[in-house]
């Protein structure tokens, strides 16, 4: 009896140790043939789901993040949009563009809650095709020959391969951005090859300062590293927010987000809205001019659930306006139609 004991005993133990294994299939280096093995499944235990960045308290999720020192994020952003004018007549003219801004951020150093990173600028891409025809300005190529798209490749070579400190803590705000100044001196020196006239020269430097400064670059940032609100998201909840589509702000873009799932590493969020349909018109004698516009957006953003970054994202924005003039006899209509793919870190790309 005790012999039978011992033997179950055993046998639990082996059960117990066993570690659980898949079927995969892979190519035998020796013979270059398929086979089929066991291997090991992952141990999800091993996970520490408290140390998580984005995780849950009674259903609510919050997200904030866990970067490790001296480790690099990446953060590349892409957009393509495929534009299709139609005129009057029906004719159609057709025409893509795309842009690539590729960077990381490297952790230097962790006091608190604070992360001091560093904003490493590598490199930017732009494209314009149409007619059978494309242009490129790349700074990873050679300057291009025309002399239209050389001021364009020398400020964005000179953009390319800085650095820029920025201060963020674990909630996701950016505290601050700075190294500007010596990024807008090299820019000037850079096109001091091209533009022999100081004043012209800073005149363009100055058109930069609008579009590339700590503002610009904190709304950025804040806007794709941080999506779930500061009081949390239960999963299947929505919350949305507004930004002004052009400067008035009387036409604004509204973003609807859910908070699909959580979980396998990840959170999904999905996003939708855009801008409703708006139309102008205006009458003179018996001429009419109307212009309408619509704007819709739908597509999902991951962010790995351990770190808090951003994984992903892929949105696709559509817009459609139609013009049209009457006399009150004729009607003739123009339509433009864009699809624009935003991706965040695109596989690929």
């Amino acid at each position: 009896m005790k012999n039978i004991a011992v033997a179950a005993l055993a046998s639990l133990m082996i059960i117990a140790c066993k570690k659980e294994t898949k079927t995969v299939t892979k190519v035998d280096p020796k013979t270059g043939k398929t086979i089929t093995v066991e291997v090991p499944v992952e141990d999800k235990s091993e996970e520490k789901p408290e140390n998580f960045a984005i995780k849950d308290s009674a259903g609510i999720y919050r997200q904030t993040f866990n970067l490790e020192k001296g480790k690099t994020y990446p953060l590349t952003t892409y957009q393509r949009d495929t534009k299709t004018i139609t005129d009057p007549d029906g004719k159609t003219m057709n025409g893509t563009s795309e842009s690539t801004d590729e960077m990381t951020f490297t952790v230097n150093d962790i006091k608190g809650n604070v992360y001091d990173l560093t904003i490493n600028l590598i490199g930017k891409r732009s494209s314009q095709s149409a007619e059978g025809k494309t242009i490129i300005v790349d700074t990873k190529m050679a300057m291009p020959k025309d002399d239209n798209l050389k001021l364009l490749w020398n400020v964005n070579r000179a953009l390319t391969g800085n650095k820029l400190n920025m201060k963020m803590d674990n909630t996701g705000k950016v505290i601050s951005i700075s190294g500007f100044d010596a990024v807008y001196s090299k820019i000037d020196k850079a096109l001091s090859t091209l533009i022999k006239d100081a004043n012209e020269r800073s005149q363009v430097v100055a058109g930069l300062k609008k579009t590339f400064n700590e503002k610009v670059l904190k709304d950025q940032f804040e806007k794709n590293l941080k999506i779930i609100p500061a009081k949390g998201a239960k999963i299947g909840q929505q919350w949305k927010t507004s930004e002004n589509a052009e400067p008035s702000g009387k036409i604004k873009v509204t973003s609807n987000y859910t908070l699909k799932n959580v979980g396998d590493g990840v959170a999904v969020i999905n996003i939708s809205g855009g801008i409703p349909k708006k139309e102008e018109k205006r009458n003179q004698g018996e001429m009419s001019h109307s212009i309408s516009s619509e704007l819709s957006q739908n597509g999902t953003i991951t962010f790995d659930q351990a770190t808090g970054w951003i994984k992903n994202q892929n949105i696709s924005v559509k817009t459609t306006q139609i013009e049209t003039i009457s006399d009150g006899k004729q009607t003739k209509s123009m339509k433009s139609v864009s699809n624009s793919a935003v991706m965040v870190n695109p596989a690929g790309k």
